[in-house]
């Protein structure tokens, strides 16, 4: 009954009425800047999209991070590792995770150079400057930055706000969870020039024990706007304290202790206090938009990101080898291994410069764009205790990369009749990828190069409220960081992914209807199968076809003045053709005497749900009041690509409400209070994991860890508009 009563209705950014709709449409398009325009995909842009207006992301921005507020969307699912959405929190889109999703900050990539993941604890309450959102599943337009492997997450906050305004938000919910922002905006000075100022301050005890956070941002923004031409400059800042709730929670604890946190216990007696995680990230964004005529408008922008940081573990019982030092003597006796306290820093810059030219008339639209970037980083660790052998600070790795990427594209959409309009975009890439060592061998040093030429285009027919689209596209990714660690001899290949889409939707004066079928053909996909590389570490294998295939519906519709519904709905198939799985194994006493290897066929690819699907009902029964209900379900997920029911997440289905009133001219210009309560049914729920997979004395086992999501929860938000 869950299942179907999702069908009935779909997409979270959507509204159903015609009216309606138009007016997201041409606030969302028309208002978006060029830097964003360039690589977002238009209204008839023959891929499968989604957009989140500001209206939108204000109702959800309670506090939690980004990937939260996408949680309505086609094919998406969130997990936190400290169980409420605050701190380190991760998305999937169709089954890809963050480091297959391309992700823009104002048409600047943000993804992490190396790790091509997608931090967003780093970036606390970004959601408050941002104005618009736009989800691309699939391989979509041609973007900036590692190329879309899966997905891409575009934000703008470079809205130009032409009226003088001052908030106060302020939220409050479980787990001693706060949200204080502060906002403001000069609005047009002399026509002209525009300030607009964030300051926020979010904490969090977290569900899971100890998993605390806190996190502290700012954003500055400045802009001159002229008759044809317009400067803006972007200062923001994000810093983040954690205490780490990485390693999950082991399943035998999962019903007797599901806030379980291993993490500090290395140390005697009480958890370690600072096993925390402790970065900042500092972006400076510079833009210049020119109107070279009624068609042509240029767009150019340079940046940098400044990052430092580090994570802090104490660690028990450390060999002395592993850090490259003899064993000691001391008093005549061998001593072989210490207790100590280590942090692994990153020390990094990274920067670029991104342009575009666009031509638009009532026939065309050709963008011409690129740009290039690099990467500057530093990994060292340094022990700042030990028990034995080490004096304080001593730096037991200290290794460097860069990163340089360099990529031009070229996007042509032609109406060649009313009905009718062709999409044509080709991109290149040329990535270099410098790597002078590892922590754990820091004598590899890898230089490897990378050409990518990705092709796409589609068809899109549109006549009375139906729109319809076929598309390819080409997608080619290079490996990541660790990916090379594996060896000299036994480096990764490229992967590449063939994208077919096709989609139909129609809209009507109350109804929005929509379906899309996707076949996403991999080559040479990187999954973990269990095999070690030269030094005993883990390592991801190309493995030569596998594929996703699905159908996405979604729709909405206006009952009458007070009551609405929208969501989604996707059913897919995800599979690996044929791969060797590697398992070590141990013998009674726990000795490793080497690994054994288990040959799979047309397997499930690990965490790929078959189907996931969103509800919002919505109910208005007075002005300035609105009632919704919020539901989510998300089918088994399999923990690795073996498709072992021992080795799983089951299925859940969870339920939010929500409530938001309005008043006007009461004291202060506006008042908006928020309560949403989230888990209503207090489900135990886990919407990520991993496992370790072995041979034990002749027969196979398996260790499974989970990321345990909270129960019923709350938050309650009063936003003050001056």
């Amino acid at each position: 009954m869950k299942r179907i009563a999702l069908i009935s209705f779909s997409i979270a950014g959507w509204y159903a009425a015609s009216a309606q709709q138009k007016e997201v449409t041409d606030s969302f398009y028309a208002l978006t800047p060029v830097e964003v325009r360039a690589i977002r995909a238009g209204e008839k842009a023959p891929f499968a999209k989604s957009n989140l207006s500001k209206t939108e992301i204000v109702k959800k921005n309670l506090g939690q991070d980004i990937p939260f507020l996408l949680n309505q969307t086609p094919s998406v699912v969130v997990n936190s590792d400290a169980g409420t959405g605050v701190g380190y929190t991760g998305m999937r889109i169709r089954g890809t995770d963050a480091t297959r999703i391309n992700v823009t900050l104002n048409g600047i990539p943000y993804n992490d150079a190396e790790s091509m993941g997608t931090f967003f604890v780093n970036l606390p309450d970004f959601t408050s400057s941002v104005n618009s959102i736009q989800i691309q599943r699939g391989v979509g337009t041609s973007s900036n930055g590692a190329s879309a492997f899966g997905a891409t997450v575009s934000l703008s906050t470079n809205e130009l706000n032409k009226t003088s305004y001052a908030e106060i938000n302020n939220s409050y919910g479980s787990f001693n969870t706060w949200k204080n922002t502060v906002k403001a905006g000069t609005g047009l000075i002399d026509d002209h020039f525009t300030v607009d100022a964030r300051l926020s301050q979010i904490t969090s005890d977290g569900y899971v024990d100890r998993a605390s956070s806190h996190l502290q941002s700012f954003y500055l923004s400045g802009a001159y706007t002229g008759d044809r031409s317009s400067l803006r400059f972007n200062l923001f800042s994000g810093k983040e304290k954690t205490y780490q709730a990485w390693n999950g929670i082991p399943e035998a604890s999962l019903k007797s202790d599901r806030t379980f946190n291993s993490s500090g216990t290395d140390r005697p007696g009480a958890p370690y206090d600072n096993e925390t995680d402790n970065y900042r990230q500092t972006h400076y964004q510079l833009f210049f938009d020119h109107a070279l005529s009624s068609k042509w408008h240029f767009n150019t922008a340079v940046f940098m990101t400044r990052g430092l940081g580090y994570y802090e573990n104490y660690k028990g019982e450390e060999s002395f080898s592993d850090y490259g030092l003899p064993d000691l003597s001391i008093n005549g006796q061998l001593v072989t291994e210490t207790d100590l306290v280590r942090q692994k820093w990153l020390d990094n810059y990274f920067y670029g410069q991104i342009i575009s030219t666009q031509y638009k008339s009532d026939k065309h639209t050709l963008t011409i764009g690129g740009g290039w970037t690099v990467y500057d980083g530093n990994h060292h660790g340094d022990i700042i205790w030990a028990k034995y052998g080490f004096d304080q600070g001593a730096r037991y790795y200290d290794v460097d990369a860069k990163k340089s990427d360099i990529n031009a594209y070229a996007k042509w959409q032609f109406q060649f009749s009313k009905a009718f309009s062709a999409f044509t975009d080709v991109q290149y890439r040329h990535v270099q990828h410098s790597m002078n060592g590892f922590a754990d061998r820091p004598s590899l040093f890898i230089d490897r190069k990378f050409n990518f030429v990705n092709p796409k285009a589609g068809l899109t027919f549109s006549k009375n409220g139906w729109q319809s689209y076929i598309s390819y596209a080409l997608g080619q990714k290079e490996p990541n960081r660790d990916d090379f660690e594996a060896s000299v001899t036994n480096q990764p290949k490229k992967e590449m992914l063939h994208d077919f889409e096709g989609g139909i939707e129609k809209r009507g004066t109350r109804f929005q209807v929509g379906a899309n079928l996707y076949y996403m053909s991999y080559k040479d996909q990187l999954v973990l199968t269990g095999m070690i590389n030269d030094v005993g570490a883990y390592t991801r294998v190309n493995v030569p076809k596998s594929y996703r295939a699905g159908l996405e519906l979604t729709g909405g519709y206006v009952f009458n003045s007070w009551l609405n519904a929208n969501g989604n709905i996707s059913f897919s198939k995800n599979k690996i053709k044929a791969f060797t799985e590697y398992l070590d194994e141990y013998n009674s006493i726990w000795q490793w005497v080497g690994q054994q290897t288990i040959t799979h066929k047309n397997t499930d690819i690990a965490f790929a749900p078959s189907v996931v699907g969103g509800l919002t009902l919505n109910v208005i029964p007075v002005k300035d009041l609105e009632f919704g209900l919020i539901s989510k379900y998300v089918g088994k997920q399999y923990l690795d690509n073996t498709q072992n029911d021992l080795r799983k997440l089951n299925s859940f289905y969870t339920q939010d409400a929500r409530a938001i009133l309005t008043l006007k001219n009461k004291i202060f210009s506006e008042w908006n209070i928020i309560g949403q309560v989230n888990n209503v049914f207090d489900r135990k729920y886990e919407p990520n994991g991993y496992t370790y997979a072995y041979f034990l004395d002749g027969a196979v086992a398996a260790d499974n860890y989970y990321f345990p999501m909270a129960g019923t929860n709350f938050m309650v938000a009063v936003n003050i508009k001056l």
